[in-house]
């Protein structure tokens, strides 16, 4: 089906990029999740000794309810929004849904108890939490596993290229190409770790979140225990003390930790963009594209800019949802629903950038002759070692003495050989900084890049 008329560029223009997510984050997605947590906890209820009166299930009928999940099409979400416009309840829906798929079978009898002494929420935040737990660990991780991957290799490669380092946007001390990108991968791995060891929490007690219902049903169940064992056979971790609402401070805590990444991978999209504009990187010229409508050289780095805007649209709906989603009026409200409703989105820009940023890596080369050039035409960077020797050894006004030297002119290394010569020095200190030239003077930059995993 045609997507040219689609009004968000997630479903349009970049469509091929996130479909993945769709399986995660889609209504379809969320439709087919509130099915699996209505049929899982039928089957739990049928297992459960205390809940007396639900009877146990054979391996067929079990099989048969397993096959309403893994089964789940198009058509049968079409069935659960066809039943949705008479109730004008989406979980309603899906309950009367499951009640018509048993109509007919031997598991006709248990129908009265799917949906039992649930409240909406109940299913709601059990769906969300494996929605968004599946949509990181198998869609958005691997992208971003790939992307850090891809800079630590290229780190690796460069561990001693010296590069001119610039602060202010001036040239300054230089450093190499591989510590600078390593800086990135170390910076991005701390979020990951953070993001991969993330918990995901599920509650299941009821109207207003005091198991009411379920008291009065059954006195003598252990009903936090239910509940427990419940959610984390689901996968996710229990929360025993909530309102209706689970009230989505994990969530909060998911999405700050991706704000982060992306705000870390929006710097880098940032100086990679600066480095291609200064020559340190070459981009490679792709057959067929255009790089100006009007100006034929050109080959512009769009993908670190399509990152950078899409991990800006990210990072804005992850803010409001990470702030939004934790305050609900006293035992709940529905804002929280209809924001939930923007997860694919939020999640879906970011992992645009993400791929943007991959695309943008693997059309750049180092331009190593252009790096060796701007070292050699700067020597004046020199004068931080320099003033730093005599300083040890107890010279007076070395700063100043260097900053008369240096600052706002050019040096050549044949000024700074004159000048170094001309100091009363130790013999070694001299002669180590009558060797020194900027391209070897990165201090131990090639060995930090080994620090990138920590």
């Amino acid at each position: 089906m045609s997507t040219i008329r689609a009004i968000t560029p997630l479903d349009g223009r970049y469509a091929t990029q996130v479909s993945g997510l769709a399986e995660h984050l889609s209504e379809w997605a969320l439709i087919k999740r509130r099915v699996q947590v209505e049929v899982e906890w039928l089957v739990e209820m049928a297992g459960c000794a205390d809940i007396s009166d639900m009877r146990a299930l054979t391996g067929a009928e079990r099989e048969y309810l397993q096959g309403l999940v893994d089964d789940f099409d198009d058509e049968a979400a079409n069935r659960v929004k066809a039943i949705e416009r008479t109730t004008n309840h989406d979980v309603k829906a899906v309950e009367y849904y499951i009640r018509e798929r048993l109509a007919g079978t031997s598991l006709e009898d248990v129908g009265e108890w799917v949906h039992f002494c649930c409240t909406s929420e109940d299913i709601n935040n059990l769906s969300h939490a494996l929605m968004v737990k599946g949509a990181l660990e198998e869609e958005w991780l691997p992208q971003a596993r790939a992307l850090v991957d891809g800079v630590a290799v290229l780190a690796e490669a460069n561990a001693d290229t010296a590069l001119l380092a610039r602060t202010h946007g001036q040239a300054a001390s230089p450093t190499t190409l591989g510590k600078e990108l390593a800086v990135f991968v170390y910076r991005w791995r701390r979020q990951m770790r953070q993001i991969e060891c993330a918990e995901y929490l599920g509650k299941f007690n009821g109207a207003v979140g005091s198991y009411n219902a379920h008291a009065i049903a059954y006195p003598d169940a252990d009903w936090q225990a239910i509940s427990r064992g419940f959610v984390e056979r689901l996968g996710l971790t229990h929360n025993p003390l909530t309102t209706q609402i689970e009230p989505h401070d994990y969530i909060a805590e998911i999405f700050h930790a991706l704000i982060r990444f992306n705000t870390v991978l929006l710097d880098f999209d940032r100086d990679m963009w600066s480095y291609i504009s200064m020559g340190v990187f070459r981009q490679r010229a792709v057959e067929g594209e255009v790089g100006s409508s009007t100006m034929p050289h050109k080959v512009n780095p769009i993908n670190f800019e399509n990152s950078e805007a899409n991990l800006g649209i990210s990072n804005a709906l992850l803010e409001h949802l990470a702030t939004k989603l934790p305050v609900s009026r006293l035992q709940r409200d529905l804002t929280d629903s209809s924001a939930l409703r923007n997860l694919g989105p939020a999640i879906g820009h970011g992992l645009v950038g993400l791929k943007s940023a991959q695309r943008g890596l693997r059309q750049v080369a180092v331009d190593e002759e252009l790096l060796a050039a701007e070292l050699d035409e700067a020597w004046e960077v020199l004068a931080e070692a320099v003033q730093t020797v005599m300083r040890k050894q107890g010279g007076e006004d070395a700063y100043e003495l260097l900053k008369g030297f240096t600052r706002g002119r050019s040096v050549t290394g044949e000024d700074m050989r004159k000048f170094v010569g001309g100091l009363d020095l130790p013999a070694s200190d001299k002669k180590r900084l009558m060797e020194l030239t900027p391209a070897g003077y990165t201090g131990i930059a090639g060995e930090l890049v080994a620090r990138m995993d920590g």
